[in-house]
């Protein structure tokens, strides 16, 4: 079932439009969980997410008890044109939640949103990388409300579960907000800013039904074997920056263990034809974010890697 949440006239003269679909299974009030992707336009691993759990739950309708809400476009604007912000208004919408009623036309979205998933049995915020680096698929949660969430985070199929990432779970957020609110809440990051992994997409897909099973919402077949995540915290992540202005080569894949001492790649210098700065590995861990967008200024993220594990585990 297709309902529109709200439709709000903007300054720049278009409309900003929030639809869901809902479907319900037996005992449609018996639980409820809602699935949002979208709030940032130039993020589009939700979305097929999203169409594959329609087809799944439209394929077997008898296995679903309660109800599934999927928002595929919270910020629909931004999708259209491929940016991360409200085109023209230059705002990010996961900086505005929980919103306010009374307050402006994007205010005002946000708080429609908020109040349709308030009551929720579980929120879960999908989102991809930038353009410029790829992520595993990794669930990413704040210590705050860790002991709440990390039961369900843990049942996601994902490489990794990260706590305290801070820049996904700022206090303006919409998972942030609906924590706050008694929605257990979190963030599924993967990919890479404006391209679809199917391969990604069917991993966290399987995650979702996975975790529907454990908690009584889905009584049929899983695809496949689920895998444990690692754990993580911000101690056990180290962040590799570049020390030059250049063009980045990585020599090493994504999602891939390292040791202490291994080239990680090299920034150059293509007018000069000179090696600007080799990239080592300072410990052994998994390499979990890789720079995409191979131009960087000094400073620039290039990769994230998890520290503290061994490669067996």
């Amino acid at each position: 079932m297709i309902r529109e949440i709200i439709a709000a006239q903007l300054p720049v003269g278009e409309k900003l439009r929030i639809v869901k679909n809902r479907i319900e299974g037996k005992d449609p009030d018996s639980g409820r969980i809602a699935i949002v992707s979208g709030i940032h336009g130039d993020e589009f691993e939700g979305q097929y997410v999203i169409y594959e759990m329609v087809r799944r739950l439209q394929e077997h309708p008898e296995c679903l008890h309660g109800s599934v809400d999927l928002y595929p476009a919270l910020n629909p604007l931004g999708m259209d044109m491929a940016v991360r912000e409200l085109p023209g208004l230059h705002m990010d919408m996961n900086r505005i939640f929980p919103g306010n009623e009374n307050g402006t036309a994007l205010e005002k979205v946000a708080a429609a949103i908020v109040g349709d998933i308030a009551g929720a049995d579980l929120c879960l915020d999908i989102h991809a990388s930038n353009i410029f680096a790829r992520e595993i698929p990794q669930v990413r949660i704040s210590e705050e409300f860790a002991e709440r969430v990390l039961p369900y985070a843990q049942l996601m199929n994902v490489d990794m579960v990260w706590t305290n990432a801070a820049e996904t779970v700022h206090e303006a957020t919409l998972a942030h907000s609906l924590n706050l609110l008694g929605v257990p809440s979190f963030v599924v990051e993967m990919g890479v800013g404006t391209r679809i992994s199917r391969h990604f997409g069917n991993q966290v897909t399987d995650g979702i039904f996975h975790l529907m099973k454990h908690i009584g919402m889905w009584n049929g077949e899983l695809k496949g074997k689920i895998q444990q995540p690692v754990l993580s915290t911000d101690g056990e992540v180290e962040f590799i920056r570049s020390g030059s202005t250049g063009v980045f080569l990585p020599e090493i894949e994504h999602n891939h263990f390292v040791k202490k001492g291994d080239k990680l790649g090299e920034v150059i210098d293509p007018l000069r034809g000179e090696v600007l700065e080799e990239i080592l590995a300072q410990r052994n861990g998994l390499v979990f974010t890789l720079r995409e967008y191979p131009f960087v200024r000094e400073g620039a993220l290039l990769l994230r890697i998890l520290t503290g594990i061994d490669h067996d585990e």
